[in-house]
Parts: C-alpha cells; sequence; structure tokens
C-alpha cells in the first residue's frame, strides 16, 4: 500500500525549515536552565567544556536526524525501521515515546509561561515576595487551565499542517531572538554588569580539571539542542530532495546555543548589578526558582523593570510554544506512519496531551518526577541514534545519506569517530545520574513517582521498554509503505 503527502507538506522554503527547526531546539531549558547550570559551574569554565559537547554530541546527532529524516521519510519508528530492519522497531518508539512523556508535562511548563506573561501585564506579580504568587498558583486549578490552554495554542498551529508550522516559526522565533537580544542588552547596560560578563567568559585552568563541569556540560547539550530526541528527524521529513543536511545541522546547533548564550548574559548580568549578595541563592534555586520567584525580584531593581519582565515571560513563553508544537508534530507523524489520518492523529495526541498532562499540573512533585525519568531518558534516545548508525555501518551510512549529491558541507571522517563517542557519552552520562541520584532520596529509592530517585527509572522505563518491544511485531506490520514521501514543488 502506498501513498505521499501533498505538496502542502513539504516546507516552502530553507529559511522556513531553518526557523522551524531552530523553534524546535531553542525551548525552555536555554532561557531558564543554561543561566543556572553555567553559573552553578563556574561560568568560563562551564562556556569552554559546553563548546566542545556542542561539536561532540548536538551537531553530529543533529546531522543523523536530518539524515534519517529526511533519507527514509519517515518520523522515528519508521526511520530505525527502515535503517536496521523491522525488529528494530521498538528502538525508534523509544525516541517518539520520550519525547511525547516530556510533552505531557512540558505543556504544563508553557502554561506557567502564559499565566506570569498575563500577570506581568497586570501587576499581579509582587516583585518582594514573588515567592507566594508561585506558590499560589503551581499545583493548583488555575495550572490545570494554562495547562490545557498550552495544549491548544499547540494543537491549533499543528492542525494547519507544516505549513502551518512554519508560518508560526516565521513569527514566533524572529519576536523571540528579539525579545532575547532586546533583554541581553538592557543587562549588558546595568551598572555593574561587567562583572556578570567576566564571571560568565573567564575560564580557570583549575576548574577545567573538574569531571563534573564537563558532564553538567555535556548534559545542558544533550537537553538544550533537541539533538536525539526525534524532533530533527519528524522536521526533516518535511524538507525538500536538494536540501543539504550537514550545513542546516551547524546552523541550528550554533543557532541554539547562542540563543542560550543571550539568556546567560541577560540573567547574569542582571543578578551581578542588581543583587550581587544574593548570587548563590540564585543559582541554586532551580529552574522554577529562578525563573518564577527570582527573576521578578531582579526586574523590580531595574528601571521600567515591569516591562522588561512582561518581555522575558514573552519570550519565555514563545521558545515553549515553538518546543511544544514540535513534540505534538513528532507524536502525530508516529501515528501517520502507522497509517492515521492527520486529523485523527492529531486529535489523539491532544486528548493524550491534555489527560497525561493533569498530574504534573496539579502535583509539582510528579512533574519533577517525569522530568527527572524521562530527561535521563534522552540520553538512551542519544545512544539509539548512535547505535543505528554503527550498526548500519558508519562510513556507508554517511556516504548513503549524509555526502550525497548537491550536500553544501561534506563530512569527513572525524564524523565517524564522533559517533563512536557518541556511544561512550551517553553511557557514561545515564550511568552518572543514576549513580548521583542513588542517595538522593534514600527512602524513597523504589518508589514509583517520588523525585529523583533511581527505582523509578528504572522501573517506568522498565515498563515502557517492556511493552514497546511486545508491540515491536505489530508497528512493523502496521507501518504504511511509502507514507511521509513529500514531493517538492
Amino acid at each position: 500500500m502506498s501513498s505521499s503527502t501533498s505538496k502542502s507538506e513539504v516546507f516552502s522554503s530553507r529559511w522556513g525549515m531553518l526557523l522551524a527547526m531552530l523553534g524546535m531546539a531553542v525551548g525552555t531549558g536555554n532561557i531558564w536552565r543554561f543561566p543556572r547550570i553555567a553559573a552553578t559551574n563556574g561560568g568560563g569554565s562551564f562556556l569552554v567544556a559546553w563548546a566542545v559537547f556542542l561539536m561532540a554530541w548536538s551537531v553530529p546527532l543533529l546531522i543523523v536526524e536530518f539524515a534519517i529524516g529526511k533519507g527514509t521519510r519517515y518520523g522515528p519508528v519508521g526511520a530505525f525501521i527502515k535503517t536496521l530492519g523491522p525488529k528494530f522497531a521498538w528502538m525508534g518508539a523509544w525516541v517518539a515515546f520520550v519525547a511525547t512523556a516530556i510533552m505531557f508535562y512540558y505543556s504544563v511548563v508553557m502554561g506557567w509561561t502564559i499565566r506570569f506573561f498575563v500577570a506581568s501585564l497586570t501587576g499581579e506579580i509582587p516583585g518582594k515576595v514573588p515567592e507566594a504568587f508561585w506558590n499560589s498558583f503551581n499545583s493548583h486549578p488555575q495550572a490545570l487551565i494554562t495547562h490545557v490552554c498550552a495544549m491548544a495554542l499547540g494543537i491549533f498551529v499543528v492542525s494547519k499542517g507544516v505549513r502551518g508550522i512554519e508560518t508560526a516559526a516565521k513569527i514566533l522565533m524572529p519576536s523571540l531572538i528579539v525579545l532575547v537580544v532586546v533583554l541581553a542588552v538592557r543587562a549588558v547596560m546595568l551598572p555593574g554588569a561587567e562583572k556578570g560578563l567576566a564571571f560568565l567568559f573567564t575560564p580557570h585552568l583549575k576548574q577545567l580539571g573538574d569531571y563534573r563541569i564537563w558532564l553538567q556540560a555535556l548534559t545542558q547539550n544533550a537537553w538544550d539542542t533537541g539533538a536525539g530526541w526525534g524532533l530533527v528527524t519528524t522536521y526533516a521529513i518535511y524538507m525538500r530532495r536538494k536540501e543539504d543536511t550537514s550545513l542546516n545541522a551547524f546552523v541550528i546547533g550554533f543557532g541554539n546555543n547562542s540563543i542560550s548564550l543571550l539568556a546567560g548574559i541577560m540573567v547574569l548580568c542582571t543578578v551581578f548589578s542588581v543583587m550581587p549578595g544574593a548570587a548563590s541563592q540564585i543559582v541554586g534555586a532551580g529552574n522554577e526558582g529562578l525563573t518564577f520567584i527570582w527573576i521578578p525580584q531582579l526586574f523590580a531593581h531595574i528601571p521600567a523593570g515591569r516591562l522588561f519582565m512582561a518581555l522575558f515571560f514573552l519570550a519565555l513563553l514563545f521558545a515553549a510554544w515553538t518546543s511544544l508544537v514540535s513534540m505534538i508534530e513528532l507524536a502525530a507523524r508516529v501515528l501517520m506512519d502507522l497509517g492515521m489520518t492527520r486529523g485523527r492523529a492529531i486529535a489523539l495526541v491532544g486528548t493524550a496531551g491534555v489527560l497525561f498532562g493533569i498530574p504534573s499540573a496539579l502535583n509539582i512533585d510528579f512533574f519533577h518526577n517525569q522530568d527527572w525519568v524521562w530527561g535521563v531518558g534522552l540520553m538512551l534516545s542519544g545512544f539509539f541514534f548512535a547505535f543505528a548508525v554503527l550498526r548500519s555501518g558508519v562510513k556507508k551510512w554517511r556516504e548513503t545519506y549524509i555526502n550525497h549529491a548537491g550536500s553544501d558541507l561534506r563530512i569527513g571522517a572525524w564524523w565517524d569517530w564522533v559517533m563512536r563517542f557518541i556511544v561512550v557519552e551517553s553511557v557514561v552520562l545515564m550511568v552518572w545520574w543514576l549513580w548521583s541520584a542513588r542517595g538522593a532520596n534514600a527512602k524513597a529509592t523504589w518508589t514509583l513517582f517520588s523525585p529523583g530517585n533511581v527505582g523509578t527509572v528504572l522501573i517506568q522505563w522498565g515498563a515502557v521498554l517492556v511493552v514497546l518491544v511486545l508491540a515491536n511485531g505489530w508497528m512493523a506490520r502496521h507501518l504504511k509503505e511509502g507514507v511521509g514521501q513529500p514531493q517538492e514543488d
């Protein structure tokens, strides 16, 4: 049985495709996690390690995803079947499931940004004690309402097809970039901001010998570029046949990390300018603590702070929105590859997103549990992509899927060795994170939904992997031959 998508299921231009890809990559992790992790791990020393792993993790995996999506014209499940054979459908399904599981609580995060953007416009957020406002909102029915609103906004974009995704990206991404640049420039102009810049850009040789800085830098690349998530694989289905893969991967990787760097400048220059004595408390406050408790306090100390706070939360909203759209499209694409119509697939994904996001919206501990379990699960997804390349023959894979006719940038043998190294990196990351958590919550090490313990990861991973392996044959049989082969204009 064979079919092909319509012409509307192809990005209309390279510019539109790159903006959609960048929107996928740039999310809340760039804006709320990067400044905190950079500050906690030595500033400039962290940047050195972070830049190394951009080339030792992010860009190589982005190349894989661009190439496998464009080359097979399938989402993760079909791509793994086409690359490795029908026995490996479960690997692609794991990649898709992890990204979808993240979608279930990511919509909650987008809901938070919606509420705080509105509150910053209305003046509801008290500058001196924003913690009370945050506590009155998270894990309450309001968070459920904003979660549903976030899913509705994401579904609205995806329901318009690839052109809808492209149109949204053309509006949201330039707006996001302008907002982040404006906020970074404003932060740099504050008195004392030079101390923040010096901290962020001055590496120290002694700190570079700390293995934890390198592992945190690798983790940040794994979490905030979208490499190894399956999202690029999905969007690459809609690339034109003559589009290059390697150059696009470099553009997305460097573009994504540039946004992170601007966010770091914005936050750290503001911290060192207006509240230098609270720097250690701020960077240790966690993602939500930094964003929803300390950021309002920081902006309360600068001229026109309410305006700039509104711009900050608007930027965060746009970042969350574009990333949520890509997660919804990935889940829907897998269902379409298995035979569903786009409309039915989106309806099913939207319904599941709303229902399975409810626990995270109403319980912050459950949210943290899911973020922990599936955040570490991304390391296994990256491992599976690298495994697919190595098992297929890394040199053969490179010549077949990457260095095709019309490539703007040909990839050499260095990539072959990096792919082997990524297998090691992913294993080391998984072991390190699980080992680090072994004593974090000793009394609840094997409870199912408590945050940050080893048992919850192994239990949930094990349950999902068993189901996917058992469903492997069904997925292979139902994958529709020829689905996802866009025609060029």
